[in-house]
């Protein structure tokens, strides 16, 4: 890589004009081929072969649509320097697509190891970061050090939460214009994540617009959610509410997002629908659109001097997370300072997204156990932290359930068994391996 091309990589170029976008998804391509006004589709970059494309992204591209990779599982905001395997696959992903930039998230999503001393566990979610000065200064390194992996900018989104770190020092738009500033990365903002802060939080959006540096937005995502029992859940997977609306025309009255973009993770719905969601989000830019002159382009501007990351801040990050983290998926008492009530929300979130996304990955495990998969896997993952994937973890969780006796129905058991032995490439553990198995269960519990 050139100097200037590394530069460019580092954000601090000129990002492409993307338009209106929708995210793709297996589930809805052909809903969105057939969409129009679409110049730009965004996939989930994990869920893409390194050196293949779905055909539906190949049509896509044929026809001038832009592709960009969206990661999740990076966790740039963890305590451990970015992984060079997975940052690899970003990047050939990203050539793959010939894509402008690509996009993570500012969150961690697995703790513990080395530098915690401690079992390694997987959240399978994003997390947030805490809004610390070591927490900023380990991110700022972990994002250079993908910048210098990638063939192109990178840009990272703000997420949702349910919960916050206490004795933060740093609001969100501080946190972000920091890591603006620092390291020169572009902004994706996600407008229905500042609605969830909001509710969830009491975190008022107009002043994170207010404190970031809206200038360094490559673009912005638009998203649907729903209330329940006065929490903001970001499902993904229910139509834009009027409030996302309105967060949406707060950042367009203060600068010309290069791209905005609908996303559904689930619940699709028809093609039409999807179509007057996008229809809303055009109405608010263009009631929204300012006037005025927005000002200097502040991301423009040198970024600062690299800083080497203080003594001892991974080691007091990889604690502090692994201490929440454990706390969420593997029952430890809660750290100092959080909410309790929250934790229990969040904890109960993380189980329901690993058992719909296990059902996902190895949908012959609800087929086979019927209306018990739901129950039986809570059980299984409130007891068995994830620790190496979802696919691993429907492996672990079969094999938990033929260990401890189940299904009932030996038809069922025959066509468990046969599952977990055709993937798992192992010999069907023995009625004596179980027992003894269930034994040692027992006796580490105690």
């Amino acid at each position: 890589m050139t100097p200037e091309q590394n530069e460019v990589s580092r954000g601090t170029g000129d990002v492409m004009e993307l338009g209106i976008g929708i995210g793709w998804r297996p589930e809805i391509a052909d809903e969105v081929e057939a969409l129009t006004g679409i110049d730009w589709v965004e996939a989930v970059a994990e869920n893409l072969c390194a050196d293949h494309l779905p055909d539906s992204l190949v049509r896509l591209r044929e026809r001038g649509v832009t592709v960009v990779p969206h990661g999740v599982a990076l966790g740039l905001g963890g305590a451990d320097r970015p992984d060079p395997d997975r940052l690899a696959g970003l990047a050939a992903r990203a050539e793959l697509l010939g894509t402008p930039l690509v996009t993570e998230h500012i969150a961690f999503v697995r703790a513990g190891g080395p530098l915690a001393t401690s079992p390694r566990l997987e959240a399978g979610h994003l997390l947030p970061v805490p809004r610390t000065w070591d927490a900023l200064d380990v991110l700022c390194e972990n994002v250079r050090i993908a910048q210098d992996s990638l063939p192109v900018p990178l840009a990272l989104e703000n997420i949702a939460a349910l919960i916050t770190w206490p004795d933060e020092e740093l609001t969100e738009g501080q946190f972000l214009a920091e890591l603006v500033e620092r390291t020169g990365v572009r902004l994706l903002i996600d407008v229905a994540n500042l609605h969830t802060n909001h509710v969830n939080l009491g975190q008022d959006p107009a002043k994170a617009l207010d404190e970031l540096p809206v200038e360094a937005i490559a673009y912005v995502h638009v998203a649907g959610g729903v209330e329940k029992n006065g929490v903001w859940h970001d499902t993904h997977a229910h139509p834009v509410s009027a409030p996302v609306l309105e967060v949406l025309a707060e950042l367009r009255s203060r600068v010309d997002p290069p791209g905005v973009l609908l996303e559904r993770d689930d619940a699709f719905p028809p093609a039409g629908e999807l179509a007057g969601e996008l229809d809303a989000i055009r109405a608010t830019l263009r009631k929204a659109a300012p006037s005025a002159d927005p000002g200097p382009d502040r991301a423009a501007q040198r970024k600062a001097a690299p800083t080497p990351v203080p003594a001892g801040a991974r080691d007091r990050t990889a604690v502090a997370q692994t201490a929440l983290l454990s706390a969420l998926v593997a029952g430890t008492p809660a750290p100092e300072g959080f909410d309790h009530r929250r934790l229990r929300v969040q904890s109960r979130a993380l189980a329901a997204k690993r058992a719909d996304v296990v059902a996902k990955v190895a949908p012959e495990l609800p087929e086979i156990l019927g209306d018990g998969y739901r129950a039986a896997f809570l059980a299984y993952a409130g007891s068995r932290p994830m620790s190496g994937g979802y696919r691993r973890d429907a492996l672990g969780f079969a094999e938990h359930v033929l260990i401890t006796g189940g299904p009932a129905d030996p038809a069922a058991r025959r066509r468990l068994t046969y599952w977990w032995q055709d993937r798992s490439g192992a010999r069907p553990p023995r009625r004596t391996t179980r027992l003894v198995r269930a034994a040692r269960a027992v006796l580490v519990g105690k």
